[in-house]
């Protein structure tokens, strides 16, 4: 069995049962992290998948404000495979599957038209990760990603840990070694409606983003190499405003992924390790208010535009719209664009 300090009235109401099967010859499980806030952050080691994020509104009254599922089998068959998953071994699209490295050619795994997309279809986000919990605030998931997955080079071994702080800070840290000279990119995928994760759509939240530049893509949604400037466009989010007010704007970069699904490029980054607060977000009804920092040089907005309509936990039904991301990343397709960061 797996550590886990598993409590049996979580205040997600998941039962750990539920989580228990054998996939692939290792044992999945549920973890449960919490704090002396009250607040709570529930876990699966299938996929590094957040299941649920359990915080207070203003009145302080505490919600879901993730999107998940409340069995294995849910998770491992859900309409969005990467539905708050972790991503790996390179989130985000690599144009056609290919790219060349030191002369070599490598070709991964199709799963998005033409091209590879976050690590193929049995990326990170599908495997069960080695789990140990040592205490109530973090767990520590681990994967050896062999040499040849999806098409990959080198052996890479993977280290990621989710802590929930005593301030409602879910903390998520990546190590990573690799035997070959690789690529990788890892992110988080969660959906969030800081609502809670039933309340509809999420078009009337508010958004601010630190990116006085994006990176338009081409047909695909593949990045074109332009960085171009946000300002006089509907992509401006310097200035905090309703992620619905402009989605529907007739601007050719919405209307080639069917409202938000861009990487925003971090104004001040550099490769420096320092950690900066780059978005903020502020659900309209609860009053919630989530902050997302990195170290990394991009983030991924995506407005939940082609969300199926599915059942997810407590009996919801999730569909379009209803849930955001902010993947931070390094940028899409980076090994065909010599002017993006390595």
């Amino acid at each position: 069995m797996n550590n886990t300090f598993y409590k049996e009235n979580n205040l997600s109401g998941l039962k750990r049962a539920d989580f228990q099967k054998i996939v692939d010859g290792k044992e999945t499980d549920l973890f449960i992290l919490s704090n002396q806030q009250g607040a709570e952050v529930a876990i699966t080691n299938y996929g590094g998948a957040i299941l649920t994020v359990m915080v207070p509104d203003k009145n302080g009254k505490l919600a879901n404000v993730v999107q998940g599922h409340d069995s294995i089998d849910n998770v491992i068959n859900s309409h969005e495979p990467f539905l708050s998953t972790l991503i790996g071994r390179y989130g985000n699209r690599i144009a056609k599957g290919s790219f060349l490295m030191d002369g070599q050619e490598h070709n991964l795994t199709i799963n998005n038209g033409p091209n590879s997309l976050h690590g193929g279809p049995t990326g990170f986000h599908a495997r069960v990760w080695d789990a140990k919990q040592e205490d109530e605030h973090s767990v520590t998931l681990h994967y050896l990603s062999k040499d040849g997955e999806e098409g990959f080079p080198g052996n890479l071994d993977v280290t990621v840990t989710y802590t929930l702080t005593g301030q409602n800070e879910l903390v998520i840290t990546y190590v990573a070694n690799c035997d070959k000279k690789t690529i990788i990119n890892l992110t988080n995928h969660s959906y969030f409606n800081l609502d809670g994760h039933g309340a509809g759509s999420i078009e009337e939240h508010e958004l601010w983003l630190r990116a006085s530049h994006f990176t338009p893509v081409a047909a695909g949604s593949i990045p074109t190499g332009e960085i171009r400037a946000v300002a006089g466009t509907p992509m401006d989010f310097t200035q905090p405003k309703k992620i619905g007010r402009d989605i529907r704007e007739d601007y050719e970069q919405l209307l080639l992924t069917g409202g938000y699904d861009h990487n925003f490029v971090i104004d001040g980054w550099n490769d420096d390790g320092t950690l900066r607060h780059i978005a903020t977000v502020k659900g309209p009804k609860s009053g919630r208010v989530m902050k997302a920092y990195t170290t990394l040089p991009g983030v991924q907005f995506y407005a939940g535009n082609f969300i199926d309509v599915q059942p997810g936990k407590d009996g919801v039904t999730y569909g379009n719209r209803c849930g955001f991301a902010l993947e931070t990343q390094y940028f899409p397709d980076t090994i065909h664009h010599e002017n993006f960061p390595s």
